[in-house]
Order: C-alpha cells, then structure tokens, then sequence
C-alpha cells in the first residue's frame, strides 16, 4: 500500500483534501483512517492522537466561517490548567449564520447579535465573559464562582468587569452569572480554595482574605496565605498536594508554618476529605476563631443555601 502522504499527518482533513493528496476515497474507510465526523467527511489518520486542538480544526472543516469556539469549550481553551484539554463531546461553537450542523460531537449556537471574537492558538473565540455567561445556564453556581476566580486570577477578566458584562447583557446565562458575580474574587489559586471560602461565606464566618500577605518580623519576603483571617491570625490552609510536591517543596512548606506560628499566627490546614464535610471545615474555623477571641455569632450551616451552591440547573427546554 502507498505510504500516507506527509501532508495529511498532524491535522484533520476533508474528503477531497485527501483524494488531492492521492487518498482515495475507498483507502479512508480503510483501518488506516479514522472519521472525525461521521456522514460529513472529515478523517485523520488512525494513529493520530485525538487531542483537544484537533478535534477543534476537525469541526471548522464543518462549520461556518463565522464559527467561534463558545460556552464551557471555550472556557477549556482560557484555562487549560484548571479545566483540563483532553477531547471532549459534544463542542460548542457560536455562529451568526443561520446554518444548521449536525453532528454528535458539536453543538452550533445560532447568535442574532454581532459577535466579538479574538484568537487563542489561532482558534476563533468568544470573549472569557461571554463565554462564562454561556456556560452559566448550565453551570451549578458553585462551577461559575470557581471558574470566574480562575479567569481573574489569570488575568482574562475582572469582577468588576464580569459583574457589568452580565448586567449589561440579555443572555440565557445572565441572571446565574448575576447570583455569582458578586462572590468572585481575586488571587484565588485553586478550585479548592474557591470551595473553602464558599462554604465558610455561606455559613456565616468572617470572610478571608485570599492569598493574604503575612509579613512576619524575621523575613525580608512576606509569606502569604491562602486564605487569610488577619483579624484573628489565623492563616487557613488547603493541603492538597497529595504526592506531587518535591521534598524541598515540602520543606519549605514546614518552615513558612513554623515561622508563621513564631509570628503568632495560628495555622489551619485543611484537606480534600474536610472540603467534602461541611460541617467538619467550618467547624475546625470556628473553633480556630473563638479561640483566637471571635465573639460573632456561630456558623448558621444554611444547607439551603449550601445545596443550590451545588445543585445543576435544569437542562433549558
């Protein structure tokens, strides 16, 4: 059998680029080949790896020339750290034409309004709001706070401006995006952090701050704390390391809370099985609080308001 042409390998390709290239279209239902979109002739080699980037160049060879990446995808695309790239199906992509596309692996929202589009890895993509706002419809209020913290925090939005975004706008997404704007914040570094001081918000403890600086008097570099009750010195800490942090990174870890407790701080250090009990994380706090003074009124545990934090929405009809 003739060997694949060079030009076919590292991307997706339509029908006729491949007879071009000398494929016929017999050989491509062959075991050499793989259907990106069945019925729509789009193929890559089979040993092509079917990575995120790829199954998005295989959905522009169907969709409209307008097509931008939207929704949660695009929200895949501004933070791959957080949300992960890995395939995923279906993919969401936003177009002003009135085309319809079918196919199992790609939803196409048709936009009356004008859309605003940027590139990202030369992919077409809505705004990091717009995209946020999207996705909010089908989002539990919990995913938008932590995703909006996370495009804070690199620098693609700010609380100010999403809160105006979602206001200014009607979207389908508007009035979850309005619920949660007001809870996004700043410098936050991880989900878990995020889902910390959700819970303790909600059940009625002092706000901390997050990622506080915390000068202490023997060092030249502050420290800073993850979630931080300056009031109290108290430093609330998520420890999810697991087994991924090196020993000098573990070190470091142990002398910044020796010298945060020499300084007079007290340090609380959470972990994955706290966040998963409510009662436990707020508990070991406000212990932490009285104990350092606090006088405020004892957590309310507003399961209520816990559950929706939680819950899905209902799919839109």
């Amino acid at each position: 059998m003739d060997p694949v042409p060079d030009n076919l390998r590292g991307r997706p390709f339509t029908t006729a680029q491949a007879e071009a290239a000398g494929v016929g279209r017999r050989r491509l239902y062959g075991s050499g080949f793989r259907s990106l979109h069945p019925g729509r002739g789009v193929w890559c080699l089979a040993d092509e790896p079917l990575t995120f980037p790829l199954q998005l160049a295989a959905d522009r060879l169907i969709l409209p020339p307008d097509a931008a990446v939207s929704h949660v995808t695009g929200l895949r695309i501004y933070l791959p750290e957080a949300l992960g790239s890995t395939p995923i199906s279906p993919r969401h992509w936003s177009t002003n034409t009135p085309r319809k596309v079918r196919s199992e692996h790609v939803v196409l929202h048709r936009r009356q309004e004008s859309l605003w589009t940027q590139e990202v890895d030369a992919v077409p993509i809505l705004g990091p709001d717009r995209c946020l706002v999207d996705a909010a419809i089908s989002l539990p209020l919990a995913d938008i706070i932590r995703i909006g913290d996370a495009l804070i925090k690199e620098g693609l939005t700010a609380a100010e401006a999403f809160t105006e975004f979602a206001w200014s706008r009607h979207l389908h997404g508007v009035r979850r995006s309005r619920l949660s704007a007001w809870r996004m914040r700043a410098r936050a570094d991880s989900f878990a952090e995020t889902d910390a001081r959700l819970v303790l918000n909600v059940c009625g403890l002092p706000e901390p701050e997050v990622n506080g600086v915390i000068v202490v008097p023997e060092r030249v570099e502050p420290w800073h704390g993850d979630l931080v009750l300056r009031k109290w010195k108290i430093d609330v800490e998520y420890d999810g390391w697991h087994h991924e942090r090196s020993a000098a990174q573990r070190r470091v870890d142990i002398l910044r809370r020796e010298s945060l407790e020499a300084a007079g701080w007290l340090v609380v250090v959470l972990t994955a099985d706290d966040l998963r009990s409510v009662t436990t994380l707020v508990g070991r706090v406000w212990r932490a609080l009285v104990g350092r003074g606090y006088e405020g009124m004892p957590p309310t545990y507003n399961h209520v308001e816990l559950e929706e934090l939680r819950r899905d929405p209902k799919p839109p009809k």
